[in-house]
């Protein structure tokens, strides 16, 4: 089968040599609905040069792709942007069959592939703004620390213009095509914001220092290689103005309407909100969550001015799956949102206040009190839903303050 994985070429002295994950749908709990890819990229200079590896089920596969270029024992060296074990688990492997005379990474890298290896190895660190020979020809090197982890790095390959990104700017999608302009454009769009929803938007403050920072570099950027996802070749690249909107967390006039419920009750009050919320003039996103995973709410209120939430009474606390939910965005720490909550319960009724606390401790406040019903909702609580729909859209369609 070796024949069957063969090297994509990306530019004159760069190949992929990654592997298609096609079967991943879950990735430490982000749905991962089209799979994924791991990148790695072969610089074929007077020396060749591997810039990082695949995760370790796909060893085999990435060095049947050097193979179909070169005899993999002749890289002299690898460089590894990123020590999470999708881009270095194979790493340990491929060195003993290579043997490189050089494995080189940030420092902050260095340690985290000791740590995760138990190694002694000498590891070559480069630091922020380096540039080094490796093969024959130049690379430059940035660090961009937590983006996502404390190790992340760019290497950037001046001769060809080739930005290898590791987790920046790339998305989960597996495929055939390996490059961006080949992709439906809705699919990459919303699996590159699905991407930056759960995976960079705590980080949003980092991608804007990045970007602040991005022209002093002086790099002249003709493709970026990201390590996940296909490859974007032709510029100038949409998804760093993409980043530079995602990042910023501008509200705007969309709800997302999240809800659980028991016997119907919470969710008919729901469909009450949501007119209200209509009537108000804003766009609305309906999330029922017995139908809706956790990552796709997270790409939704990526964009969004206010996250509205319903969930039923049991045992003293709020619905399990909107516990849920709310725990995993609240670790995502979105911003230029507002809130509000509603809810039906039997005899306790504590759901909603829970609900509203969540929000407190995310920093949203509450465009309106939150909404009780005890049992089934009649008219008047429909009513109460409405106006509380009303007040939401009130808050996100208010005119921009003036100078």
């Amino acid at each position: 089968m070796a024949e069957a994985f063969r090297a994509v070429p990306v530019s004159e002295h760069v190949h992929w040599v990654g592997a298609v994950d096609w079967k991943l749908r879950d990735f430490h709990g982000y749905q991962t609905t089209h799979g994924t890819s791991y990148n790695a990229f072969l610089v074929t200079g007077p020396q060749p040069v591997l810039i990082d590896t695949v995760k370790e089920p796909f060893r085999e596969e990435m060095m049947a792709r050097i193979a179909s270029v070169l005899d993999p024992q002749s890289i002299v060296a690898v460089v590894s942007n990123h020590a999470e074990l999708d881009h270095s688990g194979s790493l340990p492997a491929v060195l003993a069959a290579i043997e490189p005379e050089r494995l080189i990474a940030s420092e902050p890298g260095a340690k985290a592939l000791r740590e995760h290896f138990h190694w002694a190895r000498e590891i070559d660190v480069v630091r922020d703004g380096e540039r080094r020979e490796l093969g024959g020809l130049e690379f430059l090197f940035a660090e961009t620390r937590m983006l996502h982890w404390p190790d992340s790095m760019f290497t950037f390959l001046p001769c060809d213009g080739v930005l290898f990104s590791n987790d920046a700017f790339g998305m989960h999608l597996a495929g055939t095509e390996r490059f961006v302009d080949q992709v439906d454009p809705s699919l990459w769009r919303y699996e590159a914001a699905k991407y930056f929803a759960n995976i960079l938007l705590p980080f949003s403050p980092v991608v804007k220092k990045l970007l602040a920072r991005w022209p002093s570099f002086e790099w002249d950027v003709r493709v970026i290689a990201t390590d996940h996802g296909p490859i974007w070749r032709r510029p100038p690249h949409p998804i760093v103005d993409l980043y530079a909107e995602w990042a910023a967390q501008e509200p705007t006039d969309k709800a997302v309407v999240v809800f659980a419920t028991m016997w119907n009750s919470t969710a008919r009050m729901a469909q009450a909100v949501i007119d209200g919320l209509l009537a108000g003039g804003v766009r609305v996103k309906v999330m029922p969550l017995a139908e809706t995973h956790r990552s796709d709410i997270a790409t939704e209120v990526l964009d969004a001015g206010a996250l509205v939430v319903g969930s039923p009474t049991i045992n003293n606390e709020i619905f399990p799956s909107v516990a849920d939910v709310l725990t995993y965005l609240k670790g995502l720490k979105p911003r230029g949102l507002v809130g509000a909550a509603f809810g039906s319960y039997g005899w306790s009724g504590e759901g909603v206040r829970r609900v509203e606390g969540f929000m407190e401790a995310m920093k949203i406040p509450l465009a309106a009190d939150g909404v009780r019903v005890r049992y089934v909702p009649d008219e008047a609580a429909f009513q109460q839903c409405r106006a509380l729909g009303e007040q939401v859209a009130a808050r996100l369609t208010l005119p921009a303050p003036t100078a």
